[in-house]
């Protein structure tokens, strides 16, 4: 018998009111998710929030829309009213959009827009909160549907009873030993820390005449799109370098526009091929043309490599691994204390960020504690699993932050050897369908939580690209396979995940 029951299409990964992650359990599944399809879409009442608005944040709306007469106008609720203003003026660069609302709620302490009903006008708003992570947290609607009499109570959880800022900076700094608390600022999102970070630097270097951003290596989608969309002119001022080892063309490109050039974003390591640049040579290419850097660390983790020793500003999405249990979204700027205008980047991290909600804060503060005895127990699971895939013959490739291509990049950031996190990705030498399938592993979007989780990758993050022939070739050109899946190791005994994969990929629909 499996250790992994079924998971139906929709049931929420783990299953609890907040979960970040929402079961797909076949290919047909991912597709008819990706494509609206409403055969499939019927049964997602959640998903990971910043694509699937939550249930509570969809029930809250409906609410204030008809309490404040809003029939046809579209109301989104935001994180702040200085989040609710931003989305505003974005959307009075919209045609039609500068009808848009502010609209306070005041009685509830809550913050939105309205604007009219139109599709554009709501793709707009959706995507720029999706970029920005801006969206209005779960547990401050919940909370507001009971204050409303809407609910009769918040769900059960755990929380932490005192201090949970001190409490979650407390483990944040055995991770990051050189930083005090000031240097320090958890956010509402990953997506969120990541904005803030950007504009922090932006706003700081286009006063000197800077604002090229340069994307090095392949990144998570809302980082490329956030890069792309807020730059002042993306075709002037946004340079993608795919090859994370080729500090050469870096080298190229800064000898040919240094001194306009803002920022160089990277993931150490990156997602999904899992491979590392040589941090401590790109810091010092970065610092000596006077430009910034940004590295997020989320695949790895906080606990298994030190890059903030490096950067100018780390990213870092607390949802992964420091949220172990699956269920808050939440992020961390970390400025370099040591660094050229550290203080100066506090400030502007400062404005721009979106503080995390307190009863976020206080489930985060409960999970953290466990946050470095769970990579531990994932850096002696990892290495196990990879050798397994590898000795496969099904198993064309395995991406790990050990892999051939960039180790030694990456032992240059490890906290230890044996650091390796929880993250790999891997390609079949039979099609991806049958073996997806087949599988009984929990499947959806997310990472870093106790359950294991795989997903198709490039099918849930550039399903635009997958589609076409042109996309396809944009991936290639990248070295990325679309048919690439992603594994997330969990909690679960490792016998367990091995008997799951090995089970796959015996099924005769792999095989043939």
């Amino acid at each position: 018998m499996s250790a992994f029951p079924p998971l139906p299409l929709g049931r929420r990964i783990p299953d609890c009111l907040h979960a970040v992650s929402v079961s797909l359990p076949t290919m047909r599944d991912m597709i008819g998710y990706e494509e609206k399809d409403p055969a499939v879409v019927q049964h997602i009442a959640s998903g990971y929030p910043r694509f699937v608005l939550h249930p509570c944040l969809r029930q809250l709306t409906d609410h204030l829309a008809r309490r404040h007469g809003l029939a046809g106008r579209t109301l989104w609720l935001t994180a702040s009213a200085r989040s609710g203003a931003e989305l505003a003026g974005h959307l009075a660069g919209v045609p039609a959009g500068r009808g848009a609302q502010i609209l306070p709620f005041a009685d509830q302490g809550l913050h939105g827009i309205t604007h009219l009903e139109s599709s554009a006008l709501y793709g707009e708003a959706k995507t720029l909160l999706q970029h920005t992570g801006m969206f209005l947290s779960s547990r401050e609607a919940e909370d507001a549907l009971v204050r409303l009499g809407v609910l009769p109570a918040v769900a059960t959880e755990s929380l932490f009873a005192g201090d949970a800022v001190a409490e979650i900076k407390r483990v944040l700094r055995q991770a990051l030993p050189t930083t005090s608390d000031v240097d320090l600022f958890p956010a509402c999102s990953g997506m969120n820390a990541i904005y803030a970070a950007f504009r922090a630097v932006s706003e700081l270097q286009a006063a000197r005449g800077r604002t090229i951003w340069v994307q090095l290596g392949w990144l998570y989608r809302d980082t490329i799109a956030l890069l792309k969309r807020f730059t002042p002119e993306p075709a002037r001022d946004y340079v993608y370098l795919p090859d994370v080892t080729d500090l050469a063309a870096l080298e190229r490109l800064f000898a040919e526009k240094g001194r306009q050039i803002a920022g160089v974003f990277a993931e150490t390591p990156t997602n999904p091929l899992i491979q590392t640049p040589d941090v401590p040579a790109l810091a010092a290419l970065v610092r000596r043309h006077r430009a910034k850097l940004i590295l997020d660390p989320s695949i790895a983790s906080l606990f298994c490599v030190d890059v903030l020793t490096h950067a100018d500003l780390m990213v870092n999405s607390l949802t992964k691994f420091a949220a172990s249990e699956g269920d808050i979204l939440a992020g961390l700027v970390a400025v370099n204390p040591a660094g050229p205008d550290a203080g100066a980047l506090r400030r502007h991290v400062a404005q721009r960020l979106e503080p995390v909600y307190s009863r976020d804060l206080a489930r985060l503060a409960a999970e953290i504690g466990d946050y470095e005895r769970f990579m531990a127990q994932l850096n002696a699971a990892t290495p196990r699993v990879v050798s397994w895939l590898e000795s496969h013959p099904q198993v064309k490739r395995v991406y790990w932050p050990l892999a051939p291509d960039s180790r030694s990049n990456y032992l240059k950031i490890a906290h230890a050897a044996g650091a390796v996190g929880g993250m790999l990705s891997f390609t079949l030498n039979t099609p991806l369908a049958p073996f997806y399938d087949a599988v009984r592993l929990p499947k959806g979007p997310s990472f870093g939580m106790k359950n294991s989780l795989l997903s198709p990758f490039i099918y849930i993050a550039h399903y635009d690209l997958v589609k076409t022939a042109a996309g396809r070739a944009e991936l290639a050109a990248s070295g990325i396979d679309p048919e690439l899946l992603r594994l997330s190791i969990g909690n679960e005994p490792v016998e367990d995940i091995i008997a799951a994969l090995a089970e796959a990929l015996s099924f005769d629909g792999v095989k043939t």
